[in-house]
């Protein structure tokens, strides 16, 4: 997740600062009040900070009087300082940064610059928001603070019985403590009287203070261009004009804090949450969403819940895998592959023209035997148990979430959240509510959102077909290097078993197309991500959960397609039209359709659920953990050892990563992903839920180690839900039944040998006393006639072979039957069992 590079476009804005218009004034500059938006002021009568020396405690959260907390940190560089010959640019931005500075203490914020301790060209300015200030953007937020305690009486809980068992799962309560309940109203200042203010300085915790703070910033004016505004911290920063803006952690994550005013959070969020030794331990919700806000805190909360619901599944899943392992020996028809009396004395027809030899069924022995594991009747119960699973999960985490809900007061917020200032900033446009009758303001006319949501939805199609393409590319390398395989594996194997034994053809053209649609999956990853970005950005959504949403939609249907294609191709596509040795059918009209393993594609699925699943955590890993660690460890050392241990609080932690607006978000798109994993292709690797349960469990402490250690701390965010995550795992769970039971009755080789095991007695099935697979192997494989072969570069390739027949997988019936290479009736009975099989696992 670097967010250090995909977030620079998050926002962008459609108009760009002109460079070369240095020498408008910002005498011009217009005086607004509206939406929030503070007064901008001429170019004589800035306002700004006093620089002071730092002479406060390393860990001081206060400016340098003692009694006024620090809410925010800007950072810039003085251009005074910078050894540059761009004097204009650089009086530019000292100009807007000026103007932007002396509107936010217009608006009543208090200021306070100081010098780096480090390097003397870097200024922090730290913003502190007075009594007033809060109150009055408190009620235009709408934001809930406490009325009166909560005297109600707790529910008590189903494992109260177990108390001595989760008690060792739970936080220290005497280390966090509990918190206080409250009933709340959105605050209003006529109403001061009725809310719980026991002291002024405490009434606004520092989450709410840097989320009041931050409104603020990103709503303040600097320049005013042909009455276009430019404004808000974002786009300064995103401009270069201030290095970055952040609140306060409130003390070191590995010591507290020597203020004994200072609540340690970070400490112990650290201590309790993010440190290895807490790993079997549940987390700390309520301290999450107080330091971090509830946006942080329903993300850890649906991960952990999602984590704890694995546990159930992983645990049915390796039941169901041992199951297959110690049945392995008794498989009867992998027995007959590897018996040289029977699998070695069938010879299988060549699976291209011209090049490829004919081959013995026995070289396929490994694969069977591990097909056997796979593939097996645990599979076919444990996809069954997946789709109760995946339901019951969803209906659970909905109960727990809205039990989250009441408990973090966020039932009403919808109704509370302010249109995202990008979005205040163009609405030039006057129309009539058709609802209430009254003039507002939007951004376009019907017309032009008609158009813009047109060319958006044009240029995700667009990607989405590129992608199409890149698979198809897959496809056309799968059947192109088929051939090389076939001919040179057995070249160099020179009719020897070693290499044969362990690399098939189909294999090394299965592990290799797998590792270059990994590449591809990653780097068309990269690059959609801007892509992405860009379009929701022209789209100008109103709110910031509708801009998340919109996000949100495009990425995942792109994230589908490019992660879950080449899984449907071999799952549902590969080998299951490709006509039969006489009569091939061809992909492009030029090369021969791809055919799988005697005994079905599912391993081979297996092998692509496994390289993708393992290569995305590996790589997940590098960018989430491995890259921040190394650039904090790098900035730190271009620091001056003497001064690190009076270094102040603001300027260690300009020095971490930053998370960027959408961390979040790339983290919930990771899990959805994984979730697609565990859920739509299970049934050919039932030990998906166990990775998944391992690396959930190093995730949530991993996700908890970068935001407490390596991360500035993010601006917290309200948040009611998990928002279009919801649906989109509902779709996921609907589409897994389907794909699990496809999987079982088409990809996977079950239904054919359970219509062949109950129909023992049957001709043409079997005589057998008794139930058994003796023979199943020799009625799946139909017989061939070598003089029928065929080819688009002469009429028999093989004339003259000393085959006369040769078998393939299908059913069919025999050369010199009336109805020759037709499907027999066995074909046609297997056929009705597989669509039985789906239209009863369908209702689960």
């Amino acid at each position: 997740m670097p967010m250090m590079t995909r977030d620079v476009l998050l926002e962008m804005e459609l108009e760009e600062d002109d460079e070369e218009d240095g020498d408008i004034a910002l005498e011009n500059l217009e005086q607004t009040n509206v939406s929030g938006f503070g007064s901008l002021k001429s170019q004589q009568d800035f306002r700004t900070p006093e620089f002071e020396e730092f002479n406060g405690k390393p860990d001081s959260l206060y400016f340098n009087d003692g009694q006024r907390r620090i809410d925010f940190v800007l950072v810039y560089e003085d251009e005074s300082r910078k050894e540059t010959n761009k004097k204009g640019s650089n009086e530019k931005q000292r100009r807007k940064r000026q103007a932007y500075e002396s509107n936010l203490i217009c608006d009543g914020l208090q200021l306070e610059a100081t010098r780096s301790l480090v390097d003397d060209k870097l200024v922090f300015v730290k913003v502190h928001a007075p009594w007033e200030v809060l109150c009055t953007y408190a009620e235009i937020m709408h934001i809930k603070l406490p009325l009166k305690p909560n005297d109600l009486k707790t529910r008590s809980s189903a494992f109260d019985n177990f108390n001595w068992f989760t008690k060792l799962l739970q936080v220290d309560e005497s280390i966090i403590k509990p918190e206080q309940e409250f009933f709340t109203a959105p605050f209003e200042k006529n109403r001061m009287n009725d809310f719980y203010i026991q002291d002024r300085d405490t009434f606004f915790n520092p989450a709410t203070r840097s989320r009041i703070v931050y409104f603020i910033l990103s709503r303040i004016m600097y320049q005013v261009r042909d009455n276009v505004k430019k404004f808000g911290i974002n786009k300064l920063v995103n401009s270069g004009i201030y290095k970055a803006a952040f609140p306060l952690h409130d003390c070191n994550f590995s010591t507290p804090s020597e203020d004994l005013s200072c609540p340690n959070e970070r400490y112990l969020l650290y201590r309790e949450w993010a440190h290895p030794r807490s790993i079997y331990k549940k987390q700390p919700l309520d301290l999450i969403r107080k330091y971090y806000g509830e946006k942080i805190g329903i993300y850890f909360a649906w991960l952990g819940y999602y984590t704890q619901m694995l546990l159930l599944a992983a645990i049915v899943g390796v039941a169901c895998f041992l199951y297959g392992y110690f049945t392995e020996d008794n498989c009867t028809w992998s027995k007959e592959v590897c018996d040289p009396n029977i699998g070695g004395q069938i010879i299988m027809c060549p699976q291209c023209d011209n090049e490829c030899p004919f081959w013995s069924l026995n070289v396929t022995c490994e694969s069977s035997k591990k097909l056997c594991i796979f593939d097996s009747f645990g599979t076919l119960v444990f996809a069954v148990f997946m789709g109760v699973w995946v339901t019951l999960f969803l209906e659970f985490w909905k109960r727990r979430q809205a039990e989250l809900e009441y408990e973090w007061d966020t039932v009403e917020l919808q109704q509370e959240e302010q249109a995202r200032p990008e979005y205040e900033a163009r609405c030039t446009h006057v129309v009539i509510n058709e609802i209430t009758q009254e003039e507002e303001r939007v951004p376009f006319t019907t017309w032009g959102k008609c158009i813009r949501v047109t060319l958006c939805a044009s240029a995700v199609f667009f990607w989405i077909l590129l992608i199409i393409a890149s698979v198809i590319g897959i496809i056309v390398y799968r059947l192109s290097v088929f051939v090389i395989f076939s001919v040179n594996l057995r070249k160099i194997s020179n009719g020897t078993d070693p290499i044969q034994k362990y690399v098939t053809p189909q294999m090394a053209t299965s592990i290799t197309a797998s590792l270059i649609s990994f590449i591809i999956i990653m780097i068309l990853n990269t690059i959609y991500e801007k892509v992405a970005i860009m379009i929701t950005n022209f789209e100008l959504p109103r709110t910031q959960t509708d801009y998340e949403n919109s996000l949100t939609m495009k990425m995942f249907l792109f994230q589908f397609v490019n992660y879950y294609s080449s899984c449907f191709y071999i799952a549902f596509f590969k080998g299951k039209f490709v006509g039969y040795p006489g009569d091939p059918v061809y992909w492009l009209g030029k090369y021969r359709n791809e055919e799988c393993d005697p005994g079905g594609c599912l391993l081979e699925l297996t092998t692509q659920l496994i390289i993708i699943m393992g290569g995305k955590a590996i790589w997940n890993n590098i960018q989430e953990v491995l890259l921040p660690w190394v650039m904090n460890v790098f900035g730190r050392c271009r620091t001056v050892s003497g001064a690190e241990k009076r270094t102040p609080r603001w300027e260690q932690d300009y020095h971490l990563q930053p998370m960027g607006k959408l961390g979040l978000f790339y983290e919930y798109l990771e899990m959805i992903i994984q979730f697609g994993f565990v859920t739509l292709f299970v049934a050919s690797f039932p030990l998906a839920p166990l990775l998944a349960l391992v690396n959930n469990i190093l995730e949530i402490r991993v996700d908890a180690w970068k935001l407490t250690t390596q991360y500035r701390r993010m601006v917290p965010e309200k948040a009611q839900d998990i928002g279009a995550w919801q649906p989109i795992m509902q779709g996921i769970a609907i589409l897994a039944v389907v794909t699990n039971a496809m999987i079982i009755a088409f990809t996977s080789d079950m239904i054919p040998r359970l219509v062949y095991y109950w129909s023992f007695s049957i001709p043409p099935y079997g005589d057998h006393p008794d139930y058994s697979m003796e023979g199943y192997i020799n009625i799946s494989l139909s017989i061939f006639n070598t003089a029928d072969f065929k080819s688009r570069v002469k009429e028999n390739p093989y004339a003259g072979s000393k085959y006369d027949t040769c078998r393939y997988r299908d059913f069919r019936y025999p050369p010199g039957h009336p109805q020759e290479y037709k499907h027999n009736i066995y074909y046609w009975h297997v056929i009705a069992a597989k669509l039985a099989f789906i239209i009863v696992m369908e209702p689960w």
